[in-house]
């Protein structure tokens, strides 16, 4: 009597078989974790980019209106400035005209030197440099100006002189802010010729 026997795969062909299988699992394995390297790559990058622009936006502290170093920070002290004065806080205005008369001269002279650093190299930055350089420079004189009324206003109108002299030699005479200055020395008394414009040079 025969027994049903299962036939016998060669060893080579077992052998072959079982390097396929291997192969097909190793490449299923490879799959999975391309895709899974892929999900996580996704999600950071939706995640991170946010993280990057906030911390690149912390940085640029001296941008900022409040606290920082720019014009947009010198009209923020003029403003408050303005406020104590315009309540009688004599004494808290000239502090706050003081710091925004310091921090325009500053920019003013650091824009100054940045532009002719880079004239000749870069156009862009001079040019930069430029615009913010006579936004500072204006934001001086308004400063000037300010303490002017300001020293008036305390009965110190010899104070008042040297700042409105710089702003006549900032702005020059044919600026508003520069007759505004004149015209306030004219009133002091520190001067006497009137200021006709220009064309009336000579007359």
């Amino acid at each position: 009597m025969q027994l049903n026997k299962r036939p016998v795969q060669p060893l080579a062909d077992r052998w072959r078989a079982s390097k396929v299988r291997q192969t097909f699992l190793a490449v299923l394995m490879g799959c999975r974790a391309l895709l899974t390297t892929a999900a996580l790559v996704a999600t950071l990058g939706v995640t991170a980019a946010p993280g990057i622009a906030q911390t690149a936006s912390e940085n640029r502290v001296l941008a900022q209106a409040q606290g920082g170093f720019n014009p947009a920070a010198v009209r923020s002290m003029l403003a408050e400035g303005d406020a104590a004065a315009s309540r009688g806080d004599l004494e808290e205005a000239r502090a706050d005209y003081d710091k925004a008369r310091k921090a325009s001269k500053q920019l003013l002279a650091f824009y100054r030197d940045l532009s002719g650093a880079f004239r000749g190299l870069d156009a862009r930055i001079p040019r930069e440099m430029d615009t913010k350089g006579r936004e500072a420079l204006e934001l001086l004189a308004e400063t000037n100006l300010r303490l002017a009324a300001l020293f008036r206003r305390q009965n110190q109108p010899e104070v008042a002189v040297p700042v409105l002299v710089e702003v006549v030699k900032l702005m020059t005479p044919a600026k508003p802010q520069g007759q505004k200055a004149y015209q306030s020395l004219l009133e002091l008394g520190f001067v006497e010729t009137e200021f006709r414009g220009a064309s009336a040079a000579g007359q």
